[in-house]
């Protein structure tokens, strides 16, 4: 297939390589020169002048809608997808002209980086993760067909969902997030000295802060109300906070951070994976040359499946300790496996 791919961004230069690497010819476009020729360079040669199955359309919110428009009249006999995460908008615009939403569905890859541009693009940047689907209601099913299709080929598993769900859903797992790291970030300008020992907290909690401010300002206009109703919500829970503190209630700190563990484990799994209980093994392990190899070879002997691991070790400590997560099932099968031959495993 050839498709034409309009945003030389990160989304859009990812997924052109990884369409190259499957050996489809790709053109790729933008409206900055630089960025489109970082793009092309990347990606490779393209037949620009086949007519394209498919346009992509990768450019920031604002635009996606006027550039589906102008691709259409040029190619009326291409499926359209975008990639915005915001739906709403887009989906009503794109039903006012009827021609274009019988080969439009919008499309939202639930993947990404805090950094921008071409040059932070990855071929594999969908693999495992959702990829959400939004149909117009003229959607042509042999049109979704076509989108399913691609989207799976990326390596990404299909979400269908309508278009205010998503939105009302993103304000929440996504845009939320993003400004809540921004804002955490910001305030990070009013100290003085010290910040040299700030850990791996506020590393975790502001690494969004690095993310493009023109990109998310278009993303919260698109989703005002539902973004700022979340916004709302969220101050009221930091209100919550607020007044326990000034009453030193200990009962509320314990209902507020008892919500907050029981929301954390509503959080996708690996992969973009419902949650799932893991039993987590701690591995006694020598510090000699090829430990690990042995420990994860001993795993795969009885067919158990790493789902996570850490390490711990000092320096100039003859011993570590490594922590691996498995299903309930396998972590039994693998306690008793490494038990049998004298590995040191402690369950938690």
């Amino acid at each position: 297939m050839h498709f034409r791919i309009v945003g030389s961004g990160l989304i859009g230069t990812s997924i052109a390589l990884c369409l190259a690497s499957l050996g489809h010819s790709v053109d790729i476009d933008d409206s900055d020169a630089d960025a489109r020729k970082l793009a092309r360079d990347l990606v490779g040669k393209s037949l620009a002048s086949k007519e394209p199955d498919m346009v992509i359309v990768a450019t920031p919110p604002e635009s996606i809608f006027s550039v589906l428009q102008t691709e259409y009249q040029r190619h009326p006999q291409s499926v359209f997808i975008d990639v915005g995460s915001v739906k709403n908008k887009l989906i009503r615009e794109v039903e006012g002209f009827p021609e274009l939403s019988t080969r439009f569905v919008g499309t939202h890859p639930m993947a990404g980086r805090e950094f921008s541009g071409a040059a932070s693009a990855q071929s594999d940047l969908f693999q495992g993760r959702a990829w959400i689907v939004t149909r117009t209601q003229n959607s042509a099913p042999e049109v979704l067909n076509v989108v399913t299709q691609l989207v799976e080929s990326l390596g990404a598993t299909v979400y269908e969902m309508d278009a205010e769900s998503h939105d009302q859903l993103l304000a929440r797992i996504s845009h939320l997030p993003q400004a809540l790291s921004t804002v955490l970030a910001g305030s990070l300008m009013s100290i003085g000295k010290g910040m040299e020992l700030s850990g791996q907290g506020l590393r975790d909690t502001t690494r969004l802060a690095d993310s493009d401010a023109r990109l998310w300002s278009e993303i919260f206009l698109q989703n005002r109300e539902a973004v700022l109703q979340a916004l709302q919500d969220f101050s009221s829970q930091l209100e919550r906070l607020r007044t326990a503190i000034l009453k030193s209630d200990v009962d509320e700190f314990g209902t507020i951070f008892n919500q907050g563990k029981q929301g954390r484990s509503r959080v996708s799994g690996k992969h973009g994976s419902m949650p799932r209980d893991y039993v987590h093994l701690m591995i006694v392990i020598k510090d000699e040359p090829g430990a690990l190899k042995q420990l994860f070879e001993e795993c795969a002997v009885v067919n158990a499946n790493i789902e996570d691991l850490s390490i711990e070790h000092s320096p100039k400590q003859e011993t570590g300790l490594i922590t691996l997560a498995f299903s309930p099932e396998e972590a039994s099968r693998v306690q008793e496996h490494l038990v049998a031959r004298h590995w040191k495993v402690h369950a938690r």
